[in-house]
């Protein structure tokens, strides 16, 4: 393990990537601030901008990104009350508390080190882990992988906020949505409605910038807080002796909460952070002090969040499997590069894979070093009107939609899916589930075809091995589950404060 971490440093460490890696950290940092735009809406309206870049460089940014908004999104919460993003939401209760009794440093110093902490140990899960669960998938023919991705599918739907119900009718939309285009199996054109343009199926990069960018616009300007951060003034920011006693347990804590939750399908890191205040608040011998201005409550999630943003890579790099949307847009991203994403990455591109990792470790540590000081002109950033925002928004991304593939027509389509991303949030169906159906769909139809052409047709092949079969009898639990109402109960009190 260690020669190939010394491999990925050496890929990582070049001049090129390093800039690439502040890029991703600093421009996570910016988006995890400003509040409504989030990393699912940043990564899709920069994906068509990776073409020209190398696929190590790309995916460094795009990594950066993801984990940087995690950290970013801690500081409008601790000083304002409002969370740049929804991971934040739960730091929200002790940061600012903490802030308004005159220790908004600190509370920015702990997010900061339980941020670092977290990301360099599921950046070691991550790297050891990595190699067997390889192993184990290059074993897997196609019945283990349909039933891989249908516990997926299932997981995401059952751990998912939200309506449950909405959540499987977006999970089947985006199936529907990803089967549009030619049949690989009997080159029969379906769901294209007549049009030339959607032979080869619907562009990811559309689909992911219609949804989302423009969702996620109309959404910040119908509902706009405006921050005040001049109440709550950024003094020290070291913590004292006391307050580094009571942050190591729960940074610890919140650490194995996140790298755990990390791995499954659909948890993703809003839920790391909100289980991690639970866990603090009921081990504390204190519980009254939380919403309070416990550092407790700011040191858990934060590090469960920043874990969970780091394991997430586990099963997208390994497995091939999407475990949230941003992992889908990171899949799409290794496609997009004509690189096939599963177990043979690590084999055929080693380098990727390990410059990938150690990435990640230097990205934590620009997160510290370089947002600590620029705290005061990431709050400013904030007094910006955001009508002044979202045209270049949008216009960047138009710029990047046709410069993908030159063609109009995917404009015309980026704009129809923004219409149904507006739609979706008006009726608040959560479209992140869709993605995960629209990515992981074309896999599952060939993989189920692939298993019946090898069985000769026949569903046995399912259920006569072990492997596939357990992960169906999982999945089949986890429905049988989700209808009953002491589970819808415990579900939606558990997302009740997202």
């Amino acid at each position: 393990m260690w020669d190939n971490i010394v491999l990925g440093f050496t890929a990582a460490g070049t001049l090129v990537n390093l800039g690439y890696a502040m890029a991703g950290a600093l421009l996570g940092t910016l988006i995890g601030i400003l509040p409504g735009l989030g990393p699912l809406a940043t990564i899709a309206i920069l994906l068509p901008f990776t073409y020209g870049l190398e696929p190590l460089s790309a995916l460094i940014m795009l990594a950066g990104i993801y984990y940087g908004s995690a950290y970013g999104g801690s500081t409008t919460a601790i000083l304002m009350s409002l969370p740049g993003e929804t991971a934040s939401t739960v730091t929200v209760l002790d940061g600012y508390q903490m802030a308004r009794k005159g220790r908004a440093g600190v509370a920015i110093s702990t997010a900061a080190i339980g941020s670092f902490v977290a990301g360099t140990i599921g950046t070691l899960l991550l790297a050891a882990f990595a190699t067997p669960l390889t192993r184990l998938a290059i074993g897997f023919g196609p019945s283990e992988y349909f039933a891989l991705m249908t516990l997926g599918l299932v997981g995401a739907i059952s751990l998912a906020s939200g309506s449950m119900l909405k959540s499987v009718a977006m999970v089947i939309l985006g199936l529907l949505l990803g089967l549009a285009g030619t049949d690989s199996n009997t080159g029969v054109q379906r769901f294209t409605f007549g049009l030339p343009q959607l032979w080869d199926g619907i562009d990811f990069i559309v689909l992911a910038v219609g949804l989302f960018a423009f969702g996620e616009i109309y959404s910040t300007l119908v509902d706009r807080r405006t921050p005040d951060s001049s109440a709550n003034p950024i003094n020290s920011l070291w913590p004292n002796r006391e307050d580094f006693r009571r942050m190591i347990a729960p940074i610890l804590r919140g650490t194995g909460i996140g790298s755990l939750l990390g791995v499954l399908p659909g948890a993703g890191i809003s839920m790391s952070s909100f289980i991690a205040y639970s866990v603090e608040k009921r081990v504390s011998r204190h519980p009254e002090q939380f919403g309070a201005g416990a550092i407790e409550g700011v040191a858990g999630p934060e590090s469960a969040n920043n874990a969970a943003a780091q394991t997430a890579f586990i099963p997208t790099l390994t497995l091939g499997i999407p475990g949230s949307p941003v992992m889908a847009l990171i899949l799409g991203a290794l496609m997009i590069h004509n690189i096939q994403p599963g177990p043979n990455v690590m084999s055929s591109r080693p380098e990727l894979f390990w410059g990938l990792v150690a990435s990640m470790w230097i990205g934590n540590l620009m997160l510290v070093l370089l947002n600590l000081p620029l705290v005061g002109i990431w709050v400013k950033l904030l007094s910006v009107p955001y009508r002044l925002l979202f045209p270049g928004i949008v216009m960047f991304s138009c710029i990047g939609i046709y410069a993908s593939g030159f063609a109009s027509f995917d404009l015309y389509m980026t704009a129809v899916f923004g219409v149904i991303g507006v739609i979706l949030k008006t009726l608040r169906f959560e479209p992140a589930p869709l993605v995960l159906g629209f990515v992981l769909g074309p896999m599952l139809e060939e993989n189920f075809n692939r298993a019946l052409v090898l069985s000769d047709g026949s569903l046995m092949t399912f259920v006569d091995h072990p492997v596939p079969a357990t992960m169906l009898g999982i999945a089949a639990v986890l429905v049988l589950l989700m209808v009953l109402p002491k589970f819808r109960a415990s579900r939606e009190t558990m997302f009740a404060d997202e």
